[in-house]
């Protein structure tokens, strides 16, 4: 029998080994800033196009490379990290595999000009699909200078798995956010389309942080610094009442490399444990040193996931540092058994003998003897009166007659009273509709409504109930562009970062056409001064970032339109929560909704909303 087995070639092993390397944009522009870090480089500069699908350009002033180094750099496994297996165990570089220059090149075309500082001329090389097109000597600025263009141009079934250029760009500056905050002593800067996103320049890490995510982020940091002989922990943590819906601002680094940890996250949580409300995540910013020895960053192709020589003891670490920042600035209640009870007592009056309160009487004060004003409707009268202890008796004279008169006057006076009326609460589900008395329905574990049929019984889950109804709403507002809007007394301010704030802008027109008013959208601030009615205005902030991160990520879809993306995320964040209780009149409204929609049987998440029982199938359970 013949032989079968046989090498690959090396543009097939490039393209296979490409796809564990290069999934999308946001990787190749991960790959090629962790190169300019290693370069040396101090500013770094990152341009893309449409997303990163069209164009990919990273422009550093490091060390450059020669022209042998150039060549060789796009081959596989070439690498000026590591010499021997042992150094696997002591990295300090992000880059040190040698495949990633050598998998991009194999699924888009590549140039690279580089050029090193005593070098008069550097070098240009094109490549396209891991064939070298040329090179040759080319004038260009000391550094390096790599433009990856044409993403998956030869595989056009990986280019059509890519998402829309909101999400890919979403990754892009995920990635961007990653390296940039690892290293706050080089300068980044991120142009998309022609148009400056990000201008970063050296600072410290809170400034960073702030320069990355909003003016308004600095009150919402925590410092957190412990040293130990295993770990050391620098970095910030959110105030748990800016804890957010979503896990975007989340961010692990170990050795100034980013990775992701649910081990560690967990810890974090652990901390915060009492602190958050339900279904809310804190924000961190957290930097781990620990010796390289003791870690294993080689088991995943991208790099993002560690492994740990003691994961125990890094997680009580983690976790005893986090509540220690958070009792010592008072953000959560702690009991201090080393007080100094002298420090209770201001420092210029520690040894001051309390002094006794002198009291002064007037001895010939008499209560009786003093005039008593008291200011009529329209005249000040002046009443004296000096009784003598024997004259008790005459306080009272005259009072029957006063009542007489009173009780003549008195229905003319009480119906001429007024009483401030009581603030009127509106049914969850509005009252547009009028309900039946005798209500039918019964709500089962503040979860399901059980409502009677013809046929048998009716069980509805008031959540996906609900949302289908306000999706419905919501569609129909955006659709015919008349939805009412109830005006706030104060405008209400929201701070996003730089990227949210564009999503805002985007959909800035059909929020208005469910009736949202806005009043500003700039400079990292939101201010809203109309709400749509039956939407609270302490829910605003929690339907905008939840909004945001839908389109950005593109849920639940990327087939549906913005509109429908848009009235279902409303719907979503907005319809009533599983364990809330409701009146009998709400869960009557609820089912008559319910089956006033389009479709009722089905949440727009296309989830069962409702099922039905029949007698028939009823009798089954007692046979």
């Amino acid at each position: 029998m013949a032989d079968i087995i046989q090498l690959l070639p090396d543009h097939v092993a490039n393209q296979i080994a490409a796809g564990e390397v290069v999934q999308r944009p946001a990787s190749v522009v991960k790959e090629l800033l962790e190169n300019a870090i290693d370069a040396g480089a101090d500013t770094i500069k990152l341009i893309i196009k449409d997303a990163g699908k069209t164009l990919v350009q990273v422009i550093d002033n490091g060390k450059g490379m020669s022209p042998t180094d150039a060549r060789l750099s796009f081959s596989r496994h070439a690498t000026s990290k590591i010499r021997n297996a042992e150094d696997l165990f002591q990295l300090h570089t992000k880059g040190f595999r040698g495949e990633a220059l050598a998998s991009i090149a194999a699924i888009a075309h590549v140039e690279l000009k580089t050029k090193q500082p005593d070098d008069e001329v550097g070098t240009c090389l094109v490549i396209e699909g891991s064939d070298v097109a040329s090179q040759e000597v080319v004038v260009t600025p000391t550094g390096t200078s790599v433009s990856v263009k044409n993403l998956f141009f030869n595989i056009p079934a990986r280019r059509n798995f890519l998402k829309s250029d909101a999400v890919e760009l979403r990754h892009v500056t995920d990635e961007f956010h990653r390296v940039a905050l690892a290293h706050p002593s080089i300068s980044f800067a991120m142009y998309n389309n022609g148009s400056e996103s990000f201008n970063l320049p050296v600072s410290n890490y809170r400034q960073r942080i702030v320069n990355i995510f909003g003016n308004k982020t600095n009150e919402k940091l925590v410092p957190v610094d412990e040293d130990t002989e295993v770990l050391k922990i620098s970095g910030f943590v959110g105030k748990p009442e800016f804890a957010k819906k979503t896990r975007g601002e989340q961010y692990f680094f170990v050795n100034n490399r980013f990775i992701k940890s649910a081990y560690l996250n967990h810890a974090i949580a652990s901390a915060f444990e009492g602190l958050l409300k339900s279904g809310t995540h804190a924000s961190y910013f957290l930097n781990l040193d620990v010796d390289p020895q003791t870690i294993d960053i080689n088991i995943h192709p991208t790099k993002t996931e560690i492994k740990f020589d003691d994961e125990h003891t890094l997680y009580a670490l983690l976790r005893s540092a986090v509540k220690h920042s958070l009792g010592q600035f008072n953000i959560a209640p702690v009991i201090d058994f080393e007080h100094d009870p002298s420090l209770d007592t201001p420092y210029n009056y520690k040894n001051n003998q309390a002094k006794a309160p002198k009291i002064e009487v007037d001895s010939n004060f008499n209560p009786f003897k003093t005039e008593t004003k008291f200011s009529g409707s329209s005249t000040r009268q002046t009443a004296s009166f000096k009784p003598t202890p024997n004259d008790w008796d005459s306080l009272y004279v005259g009072m029957e007659s006063k009542g007489n008169d009173s009780e003549e006057h008195s229905e003319t006076d009480f119906s001429e009273l007024q009483f401030e009326s009581e603030e009127e609460t509106t049914s969850m589900f509005g009252s547009d509709q009028p309900v039946e008395t005798g209500s039918s329905t019964y709500q089962l574990h503040n979860k399901y409504i059980v409502s009677t049929i013809k046929s048998g019984m009716l069980l509805i889950d008031q959540q996906r109930a609900h949302q289908r109804i306000l999706y419905e709403e919501f569609l129909k507002n955006i659709t015919i562009k008349e939805a009412t809007s109830q005006q706030l007394l104060f405008p209400l301010q929201l701070h996003f970062s730089s990227q949210d704030i564009e999503v805002v802008r985007q959909l800035k027109s059909d929020l208005e056409h469910t009736g949202f008013v806005f009043s500003k959208v700039d400079d990292g601030e939101v201010e809203i001064t109309g709400v749509p009615v039956g939407v609270p205005e302490s829910e605003v902030s929690i339907v905008l970032e939840q909004l945001i991160s839908d389109v950005e990520n593109e849920v639940p879809d990327s087939h549906f339109s913005a509109t429908d993306l848009m009235a279902k995320s409303m719907a979503k964040s907005l319809a009533i929560k599983t364990g809330q209780t409701l009146k009998s009149d709400e869960q009557e409204y609820l089912v008559n909704k319910l089956f006033a929609c389009k479709e009722p049987n089905m949440s727009p998440a296309n989830r069962t909303a409702f099922i039905t029982m029949s007698v028939d199938e009823l009798d089954k359970k007692f046979m």
